[in-house]
């Protein structure tokens, strides 16, 4: 997809211009999720919770999150490269991401390079649709009313005991997705997602896997890496990876916990 413009629309038409502008909205998956969950507990979760229980406390949770929070920066690099017809491509970019409250973000782009057709088209869009739906979360987020679940058993990751759960959209809109989500037995915390698009938004993307992992930082959960692999129909392969960074809270001195700091005591 970062081949020349005029092979593009000599040899194909045009069509990997409307390929990478629908990779854009698939690839938003690699930025959703619950968003950052509390890590705090008074206890540890029972083994015999139901999956409605075990739901609630989740959502309870991230409601805490929202309030709880506060302003957050952190700087993300994303790069993604294609392989297939007609030539392969690659682009990165970095960004720097203010977070000033759950239904408000915005990005400074630091630097990018590679292909302009994937800078535009896909990581550029993929930032633009991240930041709208901040605005409106609540159409897309991981609870009962977008979502059913259902309990599938219980697993261990990275140390520590979670409940697996299947999700399935009630609706096939563009920014909901099924598969399992792991919550963390303890904090109520999504630990880890992997998933396919609840709707596929274009007929020249065939698949798509989302794999995305989170973990605790200071007193929260937040989001630490993302791979999301999309295949196309005319025989290329997308994969984007996403590696959040560093946080760093401004509400108050005790919340400024970097991410490497924490991953070097696990």
């Amino acid at each position: 997809m970062s081949w020349p413009r005029p092979a593009i629309e000599g040899v194909m038409h045009g069509r990997p211009r409307r390929v990478g502008r629908h990779l854009g909205i698939v690839l938003l998956l690699a930025s959703w999720g619950s968003g950052p969950a509390p890590a705090q507990a008074n206890s540890a979760g029972s083994p015999g919770l139901t999956t409605a229980a075990i739901v609630q406390q989740m959502v309870v949770r991230n409601q805490q999150r929202a309030a709880e929070l506060g302003p957050y920066t952190s700087q993300r690099h994303y790069h993604i490269a294609y392989r297939g017809f007609p030539h392969g491509a690659e682009a990165d970019m970095v960004v720097d991401v203010t977070c000033d409250g759950p239904s408000s973000k915005t990005f400074r782009i630091v630097s990018q390079s590679g292909s302009k057709l994937l800078i535009d088209h896909v990581l550029t869009r993929l930032l633009k649709t991240e930041k709208d739906d901040a605005a409106s979360r609540s159409d897309s987020a991981l609870t009962p009313a977008n979502y059913n679940f259902t309990l599938i058993g219980s697993d261990t990751v990275n140390g520590r005991q979670t409940y697996a759960l299947k999700v399935e959209p009630k609706e096939r809109r563009p920014l909901l997705y099924r598969g399992t989500i792991w919550v963390d037995a303890r904090d109520f915390a999504v630990v880890q997602i992997d998933a396919q698009p609840a709707k596929n938004p274009s007929f020249w993307i065939r698949d798509t896997e989302i794999h995305h992992v989170y973990s605790e930082t200071g007193e929260f959960w937040l989001p630490q890496s993302n791979k999301t692999e999309t295949k196309v129909r005319l025989g290329g392969t997308a994969l984007l990876t996403i590696q959040y960074g560093t946080y760093n809270f401004s509400h108050t001195g005790d919340f400024a916990t970097t991410l490497a700091e924490d991953r070097s005591k696990h």
